[in-house]
């Protein structure tokens, strides 16, 4: 619709718009090095995988301290998520949300075929980071199952909504699609893992999580075992990356050098350490593996 020579924007494109932008601040907010790897996204997929990432950043923001600090206790952080689960689940029926964050979120589900198979399970591990008593000190250990499921749902799901919307308007064979859908998987748990190993301090000492010991301390042979599993989740995930769009290649070669970098500096670090301070990656060397990553991006296209 024009008016005056000029098109006319409807109030409910306005009001995505600002929904957008919205999101768009919640990853300048919590995430240089997942705003640097966005930057390198095509145009078409930028502002959708922003979207996808600042609902899933809201929910772990209400039970990794916001809603505590905000003095709610275990029970009211419960309702504080189950009322967002609920509004997400409205939005993606209704296309439309007051909250703007779930609104853009709900705008790109729709488009891009994200359903309630990936939210309920992503939502599930939320709700199983919340004590049953919050101001416990008791460690809520994870076993091996649980860890497989907690991953899965926090991670390897999300893997799978940022493939939806790189693949929205792709055509791929079965054998393409699982082989895919493998990598996003892979991809998303390596990148937990890593989290988990880096953030061993906070997560034991603030949040009393036991990720990938349960109850008893990492060690140091406890780490190489997880590095080593970090770097064959990398490895599924890199053999898949030339069956991408080329438009998004860039930024997920990019995340998976920084995250690979990242298993580097942990494997390094002894595990007495990891338990005092938060591992991380210099600024510089995350411009270089942005840089790399598009130059080798180019070369594929050139060849």
């Amino acid at each position: 619709m024009t008016r005056g020579g000029a098109v006319e924007v409807s109030s409910l494109d306005r009001f995505t718009r600002a929904a957008e932008a919205t999101s768009a601040d919640v990853i300048t907010a919590y995430s240089s090095s997942f705003g640097l790897a966005t930057r390198l996204l095509g145009t078409r997929h930028r502002r959708h995988v922003r979207n996808v990432y600042a609902m899933v950043r809201v929910a772990d923001e209400i039970v990794d301290g916001v809603a505590a600090e905000a003095g709610l206790d275990a029970e009211g952080q419960r309702a504080a998520l189950s009322s967002y689960v609920d509004e997400t689940h409205r939005a993606l029926r209704d296309g439309y949300s007051t909250n703007l964050v779930l609104h853009a979120f709900a705008r790109t589900a729709r488009a891009s075929g994200i359903g309630e198979d990936l939210t309920r399970p992503f939502f599930e591990s939320m709700a199983a980071d919340i004590a049953a008593d919050s101001g416990s000190d008791a460690l809520v250990a994870y076993d091996a199952g649980a860890h497989e499921r907690y991953v899965y749902g926090s991670a390897e799901v999300v893997g799978l909504m940022c493939l939806r919307i790189f693949l929205r308007a792709e055509s791929r064979t079965e054998q393409e699609l699982a082989a895919l859908e493998h990598g996003a998987r892979q991809l998303g748990a390596a990148f937990q893992n890593v989290n988990f190993l880096r953030d061993l301090a906070d997560d034991t000492a603030r949040l009393h999580r036991g990720y990938l010991a349960g109850e008893r301390r990492l060690t140091d042979a406890d780490r190489d075992r997880w590095v080593a599993t970090v770097r064959a989740q990398l490895a599924d995930a890199r053999a898949v990356m030339p069956l991408l769009p080329r438009d998004c290649r860039s930024a997920v070669r990019s995340a998976h050098d920084l995250f690979a970098a990242l298993a580097d500096r942990v494997a390094t670090t002894p595990t007495v350490e990891l338990y005092r301070r938060r591992v991380r990656v210099p600024d510089a060397l995350k411009i270089w593996l942005a840089v790399r990553a598009t130059l080798r991006t180019r070369l594929e296209r050139a060849s």
